[in-house]
């Protein structure tokens, strides 16, 4: 009984972390934010799983059109696939941040390995597009204790989301995806969507590119500009 106990305490322990996303309390605990700093003009637009041949250009299109700035999570080995599409977000002003070499749940990596997808994906984004990233997302938004110890001995700093569109649904529409992440917006407030379907609902990105212009008439309408995070490395804890 014991040892099942210590067993179960051990595992919670190392799951812990995953909550973050989804129970803000869990994210204040660890450090790691989910919106903005306090007093902060504007929200952030986030975008995951990067770069897409259609869908990341087709969104930078609509940003360019608004005069936008957003910040793309890029995943290290589409980079290498598609590295035109990632230098032209750096090109454009957009800040290339990381999401990882091949999207791996954290939980599921030893450290070792986490550590190494994580600095092929760094090295990935930097020679593509010249910009070493400095800011962090993990794919699903999961961290793992040792994966959060990596990341911030890596000098990253983290983000996740507090509003979000499940735009990487098969079924959602880009009306109910706008509807979602502009709900209650307020100052703030960084918005996840995804420029991309190579890991979730096939094509799924046209709707996304399709909720965008709804979503940034919404936010102009309530005179909340898109603005880019600074990345400031966390204090280990």
């Amino acid at each position: 009984m014991v040892i099942r106990t210590l067993a179960l305490a051990g595992a919670a322990a190392w799951s812990a972390p995953a909550l973050a996303p989804i129970v803000p309390p869990v994210a204040d605990a660890i450090g790691v934010p989910r919106r903005l700093p306090a007093g902060t003009s504007g929200v952030a637009l986030t975008f995951d799983d990067g770069p897409h041949p259609e869908g990341t250009p087709a969104l930078l299109d609509l940003l360019a059109e608004a005069g936008a700035r957003a910040t793309f999570f890029l995943v290290g080995e589409q980079a290498e696939r598609w590295p035109d599409v990632a230098r032209r977000v750096a090109d454009e002003g957009h800040v290339v941040a990381l999401h990882g070499h091949r999207h791996r749940n954290q939980l599921r990596l030893a450290p070792g390995a986490f550590q190494r997808d994580l600095e092929h994906g760094a090295r990935a984004l930097e020679q593509v597009t010249g910009t070493r990233p400095s800011l962090y997302r993990p794919p699903y938004g999961i961290f793992s204790p040792a994966g959060l110890a990596i990341v911030r001995r890596g000098g990253y700093a983290t983000l996740l989301w507090s509003r979000w569109g499940h735009d990487w649904r098969r079924f959602i529409t880009p009306q109910r995806i706008a509807a979602e992440i502009t709900g209650d917006v307020s100052d703030g407030d960084v918005l996840l969507l995804h420029d991309a379907d190579h890991y979730n609902a096939k094509a799924s990105w046209r709707n996304t590119v399709a909720a965008m212009p709804r979503i940034l008439e919404e936010l102009s309408r309530r005179d909340l500009e898109p603005v880019t995070p600074t990345a400031q490395p966390a204090a280990s804890r």
